[in-house]
């Protein structure tokens, strides 16, 4: 059975309330202290399937809700309270498993669960590297219900026997495209086999690539599959453009388009980490209050600059592509990609962080002369041109601006945009 569609262009035309999905009056007053309305697309397909405790492929947009799509009913099934059949199992061993490629997803989607579940008394645990063992094997010898991990981590326990998965009823693979990517599909094949046959199994992601397939037939039976928007596309919510600038000028013109206009938060994209530090050292010097995230920050200074960064205390965090599907904070304005991503799924991920939950938002892509080829292929990869823009009152080089063909000037953005709306 496939479950699709075409999403509407703003959220807030779905008007069924999450009390029409079923489920359990513990998670409907979770969804109500968390803040939320209304189900998003994805939520409204995904959460009856994973109810009835079919298998599924989910797949839509980065920023349109993916993990209430999972946790909600998750939450549900597992409560004796929930209508229809709950999940069997002693509630103190754990019943289910959520995979994430990233320790800040981990966190974050262990969060969520925590929310959601807040008028439980279910147990969550998130199980990641670059901290100690010590308060996840505590918190394991206490037992807990739900645990999401990293996949480096969880074989840790796995293979000195502090940890058995024989209980897991639900088994979730959040982002499984990612960590196809990130090369873990040896360890999630070992961990999905270490499962019981008998679980339900749900398979979340913004795109399914072909490897995705070989993993599907192996580890679910018979799946549903919902797909809402299509995953090489940009959110609607957001508005990009391109602005092309010489090597050398590129930081200049990151500082002229942060003083254009107020802004709330800024998420700047690096290629690389050496390249985080030097952007974030310059813009500290120019007196902005930044952010860093990338690999080889230790956990403590990761958790440090995205509580920061969501708090308001760090208006600009500049970060390599762990953040593109890695950090989940309500609020970000802008992103700019600093150095354009050599993968086109990468840009789709990257200006996803903005325009979230209803929200619009801005991405801009600085783009020098050598960067022209990644350009075409990103195009291409979303099918449709990006919009040629030039900073008015920047003082370019001689050349360093690529005047935008005339057919892009007629397809500026219509809602009145400008390079930074006030907020």
């Amino acid at each position: 059975m496939v479950v699709a569609g075409t999403d509407p262009p703003r959220y807030a035309m779905i008007s069924m309330p999450f009390k029409d999905l079923n489920l359990a009056e513990p998670v409907l007053r979770g969804i109500q202290a968390a803040g939320y309305s209304d189900p998003t697309p994805i939520q409204l397909r995904a959460i009856p399937v994973v109810l009835l405790g079919r298998d599924l492929i989910a797949s839509a947009q980065t920023g349109t809700g993916k993990t209430a799509a999972f946790a909600l009913p998750i939450i549900s099934r597992l409560l004796p309270v929930a209508a229809g059949a709950g999940v069997a199992g002693n509630r103190r061993r754990p019943r289910v498993l959520v995979l994430e490629p990233t320790r800040e997803l981990a966190a974050q989607v262990e969060t969520a669960f925590h929310d959601f579940a807040r008028f439980t008394d279910l147990r969550t645990l998130a199980i990641f590297g670059g901290v100690g063992y010590g308060h996840q094997r505590q918190e394991l010898s206490r037992g807990v219900d739900v645990i999401v991990a990293t996949p480096g981590r969880l074989m840790d326990y796995l293979r000195d026997r502090s940890l058995d998965l024989g209980s897991i009823s639900i088994l979730v693979l959040d982002e499984v495209d990612r960590m196809l990517d990130m090369g873990f599909l040896p360890a999630v094949k070992d961990i999905i086999s270490r499962c019981p046959r008998s679980r339900q199994t749900l398979f979340f992601s913004a795109t399914i690539p072909p490897e995705l397939q070989s993993v599907a037939a192996f580890a679910l039976r018979n799946p549903e599959r919902v797909e809402v928007g299509a995953g090489r596309s940009v959110i609607s919510t957001v508005t990009h453009a391109l602005y092309h600038v010489s090597f050398d000028q590129k930081h200049e013109l990151l500082q002229a388009l942060l003083a254009q206009a107020g802004f709330d938060s800024v998420l700047v994209f690096s290629r690389t980490k050496h390249g985080a530090d030097r952007i974030a050292r310059r813009l500290k010097d120019a007196n902005h209050a930044v952010a860093v995230l990338h690999a080889n920050r230790s956990q403590n200074q990761r958790l440090e600059a995205l509580e920061g960064f969501r708090s308001g205390k760090y208006e600009v965090m500049v970060a390599t592509d762990i953040a593109a599907r890695g950090i989940d904070v309500a609020g970000v304005t802008h992103v700019i990609n600093y150095d354009v991503p050599e993968n086109p799924e990468d840009y789709v991920h990257r200006i996803g962080r903005t325009g979230r939950a209803q929200s619009v938002g801005d991405a801009f892509t600085l783009v020098t002369p050598e960067d022209s080829a990644n350009i075409r292929d990103i195009q291409r990869f979303i099918g449709q041109e990006i919009p040629h823009l030039k900073l008015a009152g920047f003082a370019y080089r001689a050349s360093a601006h690529r005047p935008a063909p005339a057919r892009h000037e007629a397809r500026r953005p219509t809602r009145g945009w400008r390079p930074f709306r006030r907020r």
